[in-house]
């Protein structure tokens, strides 16, 4: 898919590919140093022409706004290499490895960019949690009332009515559709409407769920994501809020620097990748005696002063390290594997006392290798994953890099 660019004198759009060669583009050079503070993609002026910019895609895909005062807004769209649908497969195993994405209740197939699969994921998955009705629960509320309900807070009535009778200040468990899982909705709801792209049919969805969750507090914008726990009362809606958490939960670019305003939603394939990989790892030493710990933290020397951090070490059944893994997304060298990478394994493997070490990659230039470190002793796997086929056939390859690192007969996990 080849670069385009519309005049920066209309509503101008670049489209991207991740990872593709940079492309020359007229861009205001406000837009393109407020492309470069973000961090969105690559951006640096054209050397050889003036009033344009240079712009590669790293690993960041979706869709972003320049708003640029007095000037027209400039939309970035960065599309994913892998298909849309595998990309949606690798998030929802990762955020709920036995939920919808797994018997089909997800399709983006239709949609062949980010933003507009996401939108259309998001609302099928909110319209499925409201069918029955907004969830009710119970929520603690404070207030100042002149009839005693609940408890008295003894300390607020001291310190704000010195001794006062009425009013009282009062807490008291209140049944309400304003509970933590359905102001989640909401939010996510709210911060697809104001993102670019959103096709139009969906969006007349996603207003319609707005309506329904029009008696739920909004979430104010730049404030933390309230937790959740997965319960049976809400189950119902757990599918629809690992959704919204991925759109609400620090994926998006959005801040105004000098007066510019960047709006929108990227997804870091590294992330991506990374989070599937050891997912799908631990779900497939689930039931084996081991435990599989995730960002597992520890030091590579004996003062603990130097920190490190592995995506993923196993332990075995008396608690002791038997396998480590790193998740690498994309090989940085066109004629293989960084040699950067298998350094830090060493790292790890050393620390941990560990005879081998295990590196992920996503399917680049090279096969699977492994390297014996001399005077070491240690042994250096790098596996291959080839995110263009099937779920089922990416399962059984996860699955089959389980079996090299406990040399068990792991089965691959089932659709």
């Amino acid at each position: 898919m080849n670069a385009s660019t519309e005049p920066v004198s209309a509503v101008a759009s670049v489209h991207l590919v991740e990872h593709a060669p940079a492309v020359s583009v007229p861009l205001a050079d406000a837009v393109g140093r407020a492309l470069a503070a973000a961090r969105i993609v690559d951006a640096v002026p054209d050397p050889y022409t003036p009033g344009r910019w240079s712009l590669r895609a790293g690993s960041k895909v979706g869709a972003v706004v320049v708003a640029v005062p007095g000037g027209e807004p400039v939309t970035i769209r960065i599309t994913p290499k892998v298909p849309v649908a595998r990309l949606f497969f690798l998030l929802g195993h990762s955020l709920d490895p036995n939920g919808a994405w797994r018997d089909g209740q997800v399709s983006v197939a239709e949609h062949r960019e980010v933003l507009p699969a996401l939108a259309h994921a998001v609302e099928r998955q909110v319209d499925r949690a409201l069918r029955q009705g907004l969830l009710q629960g119970y929520r603690v509320t404070e207030e100042t009332a002149f009839v005693v309900r609940g408890r008295i807070r003894e300390a607020e009535q001291i310190q704000r009515r010195f001794g006062m009778t009425l009013p009282v200040e009062v807490a008291y468990d209140e049944f309400t559709t304003d509970i933590v899982e359905n102001r989640i909705l909401r939010a996510a709801v709210e911060r697809l409407l104001r993102l670019p792209g959103v096709p139009r049919e969906v969006r007349r969805r996603l207003l319609h769920q707005r309506a329904r969750l029009a008696d739920v507090t909004t979430i104010v914008r730049g404030q933390p994501l309230p937790g959740w726990q997965p319960t049976r009362l809400n189950s119902r809606y757990h599918h629809a809020l690992h959704l919204a958490c991925a759109v609400l939960d620090g994926a998006s670019a959005e801040h105004a620097p000098g007066g510019l305003r960047v709006d929108g939603f990227l997804f870091d394939m590294n992330k991506l990748f990374e989070d599937f990989v050891t997912v799908a790892l631990r779900e497939a030493f689930r039931g084996t005696g081991h435990t599989a710990r995730l960002q597992d933290p520890h030091h590579l020397d004996s003062a603990a002063a130097i920190r490190m951090k592995p995506d993923l070490v196993l332990y075995d059944v008396n608690g002791a390290p038997c396998a480590v893994a790193d998740a690498k997304y994309k090989a940085e060298k066109r004629d293989g594997y960084p040699d950067s990478d298998l350094y830090q394994m060493l790292a790890y493997c050393t620390a941990l006392g560990l005879p081998e070490g295990h590196l992920v990659y996503a399917k680049g230039n090279a096969s699977h290798a492994a390297h014996q470190v001399r005077h070491a002793g240690i042994l250096l796997h790098q596996h291959a994953l080839d995110l263009d086929q099937e779920p089922s056939a990416l399962l059984a390859d996860i699955a089959g890099v389980a079996r090299r690192m406990t040399d068990t007969g792991i089965q691959a996990p089932g659709r």
